[in-house]
């Protein structure tokens, strides 16, 4: 069985990447002197750029302690509930992420919302200076009649579901009908296609060879579902789209499949794509190949016996999503048809006035994700889902700073947030050795933890994961997956003895 096994690569595996190179900022541990004491420094989040932006503290300054905060009772945020159960080499960053909390200079505090258990303001009278790494929690609502119809799911939580979120354990999504559409054209919305369409005799392959850790019960669905055509549905044209190469390539690939692109699309496209940067140009030509040109060899075997089938539908955007007869859940989406004002990836898509109405039974809206205000006291963009902030510096609010997505916006993958959080940490120690932080000790989290001691919160550390780690791993060693995630945070607690 083991010649069968898939090998899967992402591009946003970059366990290997460099560190930034330092912009004057301190280059060795010895340029901070003695008497600035011990820095008491917290970070709000356990995602990668949580324990990106820790790890880079930690090492830059010998006498630093971190304490990273997180909601869930789990650590590693969009690497645990984000990256597609079958691409566990992306993973592999967790290793990284381990050894940081394991440091006698880390604590992990799991089971705290910060902004309701404890504020803000009271982490920053507790500590020398705060990140806010949270990430983007939510996701960007479509905004148009039907949305709220049965049926129709945001992609995050559709990939939550499969990926064992807890708060997305009661979606169990209709898989019985034909067709399924997917609004938004990145690399989540073609991780979705991906799941949905792999045929269930070679999601038995990824689990013989130990490859996805899906949960066991979005697996039951899957195995069951009737889903044949997945549309991925995109406002502008081929030369904007969000997805990268290889994953286009991990479609066309997908065993038992085959693309359906319109050639009419990629007319007068030749002569633009050799103007366009590199990897824009290599994305764009594989798609005008698979447009344009009659596939041969194993890959025209392959897709001459293809039961199931997805395409990319360009220059569309959802205006409504259609009920069925009996109102009681989606049938369709009206998509009004559009047209590219401007030229490359700055091209803005009007509508044309035309409409066209797609049937369907699933609809998925994959436009983007947002990050949430985490506290009143942090200044926060609504329009943007950032917090405003001069190079990670919170603007108006000194010693806060923030990382990652709710810095940046959710765009880039797991190297480009380990980048930025090493230059949110850069600004940090640069401030730090400027005297610009408060000046003598802190109490960090012994001051905290009376807080929530008496708030009747109880906080799980890194050594309860390692148990909770532990009894995930030996459940899936029984169905031959690397874990069976635990679903139930109440069951966690119990296993903890809580």
């Amino acid at each position: 069985m083991a010649s069968r096994c898939w090998r899967w690569w992402h591009w946003s595996a970059w366990p290997r990447i460099r560190p930034p190179p330092a912009r004057s900022t301190p280059s060795s541990r010895q340029q901070f002197s003695t008497q600035e004491q011990t820095p008491q420094i917290c970070v709000v989040g356990s995602g990668p750029a949580g324990f990106y932006t820790a790890q880079h503290l930690l090492k830059h300054h010998t006498q630093a302690r971190v304490d990273i905060y997180e909601k869930q009772l789990v650590p590693f945020g969009l690497v645990r509930f984000g990256v597609a159960p079958d691409h566990p080499e992306v993973k592999n960053v967790i290793h990284t992420f381990t050894q940081t909390a394991r440091s006698d200079r880390c604590a992990f505090h799991g089971n705290v919302v910060v902004g309701r258990d404890v504020t803000v303001p009271e982490l920053r009278e507790a500590y020398h200076a705060v990140v806010l790494s949270y990430g983007a929690e939510d996701h960007r609502a479509m905004e148009i009649p039907g949305e709220e119809l049965p049926g129709v799911f945001s992609a995050r939580a559709f990939v939550g579901w499969y990926n064992g979120l807890p708060e997305n354990q009661e979606l169990a999504p209709d898989l019985s009908c034909d067709t399924a559409v997917i609004l938004g054209q990145g690399n989540v919305a073609l991780d979705v296609a991906r799941i949905l369409l792999t045929p269930p005799e070679h999601l038995e392959v990824l689990l013989s060879c130990q490859k996805t850790d899906i949960t066991e019960a979005s697996l039951g669905l899957l195995r069951q579902s009737r889903v044949k055509t997945v549309w991925i549905v995109g406002r502008r044209g081929p030369l904007q789209v969000a997805f990268t190469i290889k994953e286009l390539r991990e479609m066309i690939q997908l065993p038992g499949t085959q693309p359906i692109l319109d050639p009419a699309d990629f007319l007068g496209l030749q002569d633009r794509i050799k103007e366009m940067p590199r990897p824009r140009k290599r994305l764009a030509e594989l798609l005008l190949q698979t447009a344009t040109e009659k596939p041969g060899g194993e890959d025209a075997a392959r897709q001459a016996v293809a039961a199931r089938a997805w395409g990319l539908r360009f220059f569309r955007s959802p205006q409504q999503v259609l009920p069925s007869a009996d109102g009681r859940r989606a049938a369709g989406i009206r998509l009004a048809v559009t047209r590219l004002e401007g030229v490359g990836e700055t091209a803005r898509a009007v509508p044309t006035g035309d409409t066209e109405d797609l049937p369907c039974g699933l609809v998925l809206s994959s436009i983007g994700y947002k990050s949430r205000p985490i506290d009143p006291s942090v200044p926060f963009d609504p329009k943007l889902g950032v917090i405003p902030n001069m190079e990670g510096r919170v603007v108006d609010v000194p010693g806060l700073y923030c990382s990652g997505w709710v810095k940046r916006g959710p765009t880039g993958v797991i190297g480009t947030t380990m980048t930025d959080s090493f230059f949110t940490s850069q600004t940090l120690l640069q401030d730090l050795k400027a005297g610009l932080l408060p000046s003598g000790p802190r109490p960090g989290y012994a001051a905290i933890k009376a807080l929530l001691s008496s708030r009747g919160i109880q906080p799980i550390s890194f050594s309860d994961w390692e148990k909770l780690d532990a009894e995930e791993v030996s459940r899936g060693q029984g169905t031959g997956k690397p874990r069976e995630k635990l679903l139930d945070p109440l069951e966690m607690l119990r296993l903890l003895g809580r």
